[in-house]
């Protein structure tokens, strides 16, 4: 089928650059591009119907190619059994577009750790992250080509923002680790995917609503979505106040991750430069009240990087920015920095690690060191860049 009629990119939070004092990044790539081709995902139970229609196929198939996409993570309709085998090629084109393309896939931990790089329709590259652990498997996704946020420490972020994905390239990402899951693809043998992070290349919310629809068929019981706990779903942000806020609404249980990397506004002034529209004040707050709403933890994100943010005075404000609060409503993540090619930024000293702990701790924060998978394949946090190999 024809790709849709082009229209400026939406990300529903950010204005791309038009007003305020942080602008979007925009890649050299950033342009009014087609849109996706209509997948499944995209479609409303209504427009599913319609489709099907459209093919002389009665509803009730609809729910049949439901069960073969979120129960059997299966696109495969020539392999559909249940189903006319003169309407399966149709079936195919009009509901399961190829929308992802697997380009590399490299390995890493023992075989426990896959990033994959995918190409889209348009030729735009983005990557996943598989990562295998004793008690449970995580994917971290893609919402996002590229990142407008700019953190200059970040891989992904010196991209730029090149567009943002379709609600049906962001499920498809979670559907192929199923599967492999599932088939036993992954060292380990077989098993199943269990969570899910929004922290792979973009802002989650900058492209609010197709996140929110990958979300909710994520963690909807199959027909209806993959049946992954909302609870074992992480949604990031660098501190998208606005984002925060409309997630605080939805009331799904999900676990949001805020990307705050410095206690004061000058520092993170340098690192996050949307703090420079919602400062840490705004983003605690938000953060806050979602805890209050959700009574889920809030993870705050922390990368550690030498001489600039890991010292103990630093350590020190942030217990005391957290603890202002009175309660024990965030779990901070001290993330080990990790070192992306040409840049200044490095990995902070183990002993100031351990140092920025112990005083978290002593302050009666919760606070673990994120270990850092896939790092020799470029797959860690920050590092995340779409290079073809």
């Amino acid at each position: 089928m024809t790709n849709q009629e082009t229209d400026t990119p939406e990300t529903g939070i950010t204005p791309g650059g038009t007003a305020g004092a942080f602008r979007d990044v925009l890649s050299k790539d950033h342009a009014r591009r087609g849109k996706p081709p209509l997948h499944f995902v995209d479609m409303t139970p209504e427009e599913r119907i319609e489709r099907a229609s459209e093919l002389g196929l009665p509803k009730f198939r609809v729910k049949q190619l439901a069960n073969h996409y979120y129960g059997h993570f299966d696109v495969n309709a020539a392999a559909f059994t249940d189903f006319p085998a003169a309407k399966r090629d149709d079936a195919a084109a009009a509901f399961f577009p190829q929308l992802i393309t697997e380009v590399t896939r490299q390995v890493a931990d023992q075989g426990t750790t896959i990033k994959t790089l995918w190409k889209l329709f348009d030729g735009s590259l983005i990557e996943s992250v598989l990562m295998r652990y004793p008690t449970r498997t995580t994917l971290c996704i893609s919402s996002q080509v590229g990142c407008g946020m700019g953190c200059p420490f970040c891989a992904t972020g010196k991209l730029g923002l090149t567009r943002n994905m379709s609600a049906g390239e962001i499920v498809e990402q979670v559907r192929v680790a199923a599967k492999m899951m599932r088939d036993g693809e992954v060292a380990g043998g077989p098993g199943r995917l269990s969570n899910i992070v929004f922290m792979g290349m973009g802002e989650p919310m900058g492209n609010y609503k197709s996140v929110l629809s990958a979300v909710r068929q994520i963690s909807a019981m199959p027909p209806e979505g993959f049946g992954i706990s909302a609870r074992n779903i992480t949604v990031s942000t660098v501190g998208v106040v606005p984002g925060i806020k409309k997630l605080t609404a939805e009331g799904i249980p999900v676990r949001l991750a805020v990307s705050l990397h410095a206690p004061s506004d000058e520092l993170r002034d340098e690192l996050v430069p949307m703090n420079k529209r919602f400062n840490t004040e705004q983003v605690l707050d938000a953060a806050h009240d979602y805890w209050l709403a959700s009574k889920r933890r809030v993870s705050i994100e922390y990368a550690l990087m030498r001489g600039i943010n890991d010292q103990a005075e630093h350590a020190r404000l942030l217990a005391k920015r957290l603890n202002h609060y009175g309660d024990n409503w965030a779990h901070v993540n001290p993330i080990p920095l990790n070192p992306i090619e040409g840049s200044k930024w490095t990995a902070s000293k183990p002993e100031d690690e351990a140092r920025f702990l112990e005083i978290l701790h002593a302050a009666g924060i919760t606070a673990t060191l994120r270990d850092t998978r896939g790092q020799d394949i470029d797959g860690a946090c920050g590092q995340l860049a779409a290079k073809e190999r």
